[in-house]
């Protein structure tokens, strides 16, 4: 199911890798420059008019011809593996490996397998323009941290946790964000998302709850995606790190 226009009341949503897979229009052929890729997938989240798509994704063998990346776009990689080709390097991503691609990036998409992938995908129609150099941004789970500002006493159940983060990528418009972030335990009430969040949970594991109460665990390993204005809890037992992507509306 996909978020969007006519959901009154988004709620969580679980990414699942082993989802069935729709058909999807061919590639061009002037974007191919090897292989005959044939694509499929899923969207849970579509929001044409934010420009804003969340979903899976899986292709067989492809090169692509040389391209400016046309989009911001976020990627967990789930099976095979992507070469991203750029003028003066080449980076290969593979199983549980997440990266990012920015609008504009200068680039040759190579896959020797098939592929499946998460992704996030921001089509900012604005003209701003990411700001060079651009490369591929591989998002390494284990980076240092740097103190973040916890939830305040107004939303918490729990004591203050103990919150850090580093921002691996911000786009020119300022909306759509990658990075890492880790907590110690906490329990935060119900409370209606300003943004959209993807999370791949790295360690730990919590529960996260509707405004009736109606919870789900998500552990190492899985993804699950809040949505704008969902309202959602959160009751973490113990350390957590995750990797997200986010994109907040301007305004």
């Amino acid at each position: 199911m996909t978020v969007g226009a006519g959901r009154t009341r988004p709620s969580v949503i679980r990414f699942d890798r082993d989802a069935i897979l729709e058909p999807l229009p061919p590639i061009p052929a002037e974007e191919v420059l090897s292989g005959s890729p044939v694509q499929r997938g899923r969207a849970w989240i579509e929001e044409p008019s934010l420009g804003l798509e969340a979903g899976i994704w899986a292709c067989t063998p492809q090169i692509s011809t040389w391209m400016d990346y046309p989009v911001n776009e976020f990627m967990l990689v789930l099976e095979g593996e992507i070469t991203i080709v750029e003028a003066d390097r080449e980076t290969t991503f593979g199983p549980g490996d997440a990266f990012v691609l920015p609008k504009g990036l200068s680039c040759q998409w190579r896959q020797e397998s098939d592929v499946r992938k998460f992704y996030v995908i921001f089509d900012d129609g604005s003209g701003a323009v990411n700001p060079g150099p651009l490369h591929a941004i591989r998002v390494d789970p284990a980076i240092a941290l740097d103190p973040s500002t916890p939830p305040g006493p107004d939303v918490l159940v729990s004591g203050t946790p103990v919150q850090a983060t580093h921002e691996w990528f911000v786009d020119a418009t300022g909306q759509f964000a990658v990075g890492v972030w880790a907590t110690t335990a906490y329990h935060r009430r119900a409370v209606p998302s300003a943004r959209y969040e993807l999370m791949h949970i790295i360690r730990g594991e919590t529960v996260i709850a509707d405004a009736d109460g109606q919870g789900e665990t998500f552990r190492a390993g899985e993804t699950l995606l809040v949505p704008l204005g969902a309202e959602a809890s959160w009751h973490g037992e113990g350390d957590l790190r995750k990797i997200y992507c986010l994109f907040q509306p301007a305004g």
